[in-house]
């Protein structure tokens, strides 16, 4: 596997983004639509997270 995908792999189980290491060793593989919008949603909340009431 190329070293830009390891790195990437890497960085992505540092950062939360997956949560499984098993996967780094299938980096090559095609990924569920469900873990697809997993890491959709919680970029959604990242980004625009809910709004909480200061009162």
């Amino acid at each position: 596997m190329e070293a830009w995908k390891q790195e990437l792999g890497r960085k992505a189980l540092e950062a939360g983004i997956i949560k499984d290491p098993q996967w780094l060793d299938r980096l090559d593989e095609p990924m569920p639509l469900w873990v697809m919008l997993e890491m959709a949603f919680q970029l959604i909340e990242k980004l625009d997270p809910p709004t909480v009431s200061y009162d």
